[in-house]
């Protein structure tokens, strides 16, 4: 029987991580799987692969064949030592070099090495999806591109494959949410599943509206009169406009609140808060200065009277 050196097999180090075990076995998996690879015996490379990753994977089985390496190499006649047993269970049917260290029980109907497929699941993609404010109050449907990782036979990396997908918005979807696609990711090897996509859901900037949670915040202009005398003003919503009663007296930055105007959630609607700014002219004609000049005598206000000290 030839001694099986899993380290050299995998082309890792003896002190390696598991980490690094995982990846060089991907990697080697790829390269020699018999569905794929057009190197020269595949399929029995590929199950020695197989082999080396079960045998170090494993941290009891990696310890008890890190004790029987000392007496052995690669290629070399070996032997088990007199009186050598396993603590270990196999999980699979391998070479006679394995299940003399191993053991060769397995439970009954268990797949063969022979009848084992490759599986490696596909990576998972994350991007991000822009959507206007108007898209959250109903459940839209929208076309998406984006670019999915393609390899070759041996695990290297080719030019990146583009997808484009009609998907369903869900109503009330919220900025920074993370929808997940199952299934719409980089494609598995073998028998592994494809990868998952992620959408990171980002709320574009609206030139009126401000954001607070499913609030939205829209500033209205006022004139000094409308602000004293009170008014109704046309103001816009994601869904039309509508005449906001404005009240006598007003001050500037008072929030007045509209009902179910805001965002869609998932337990119902925001609210919008539409924020007075009081604003004047840019330029006074003189009748119109005379006119405030009269307004300011009779009034007699003084809107820093607050500064007065005793």
């Amino acid at each position: 029987m030839e001694f099986k050196d899993y380290y050299k097999i995998l082309g890792v180090k003896p002190d390696a991580d598991l980490k690094a075990i995982k990846t060089a076995y991907r990697k080697l998996a790829r390269k020699y799987h018999p569905d794929v690879s057009e190197e020269k015996d595949a399929e029995n490379k590929f199950k020695d692969v197989a082999e080396a990753y079960a045998a170090l994977k494993d941290t009891q089985k990696r310890a008890e064949y890190d004790e029987l390496r000392k007496y052995g190499q690669q290629g070399q006649s070996f032997t088990p030592p007199p009186g050598w047993q396993s603590a270990s269970s196999q999980d699979g049917e391998f070479s006679d070099f394995f299940e003399s260290i191993f053991g060769s029980a397995r439970p009954s109907g268990q797949q063969t090495h022979r009848e084992t497929r490759f599986s490696i699941r596909g990576q998972d993609i994350e991007t991000e999806l822009p959507i206007f404010l108007e898209e959250t109050l109903s459940d839209k449907k929208k076309t998406i591109s984006y670019q999915l990782p393609h390899y070759d036979t041996d695990g290297r990396r080719l030019a990146d494959v583009k997808k484009t997908l009609n998907i369903k918005i869900p109503k009330g979807v919220a900025d920074g949410e993370r929808i997940r696609l199952k299934g719409q990711g980089g494609p598995g090897m073998g028998d592994g599943q494809n990868g998952d996509l992620y959408l990171h859901i980002r709320l574009v900037p609206h030139p009126l509206f401000d954001v607070e949670g499913h609030n939205l915040i829209i500033t209205v202009p006022i004139a000094p009169w409308e602000a004293i005398l009170g008014t109704r003003a046309e103001v816009p919503t994601l869904s039309g406009n509508i005449n906001l009663t404005i009240p006598p007296d007003s001050q500037s930055g008072k929030r007045l609140r509209v009902k179910d105007k805001g965002l869609a959630s998932k337990t119902g609607m925001g609210d919008l808060y539409a924020v007075l700014k009081i604003v004047i002219p840019d330029k006074t004609d003189k009748d119109s200065r005379q006119l405030w000049k009269t307004l300011s005598e009779k009034t007699k206000f003084n809107p820093r009277s607050e500064w007065r000290t005793a």
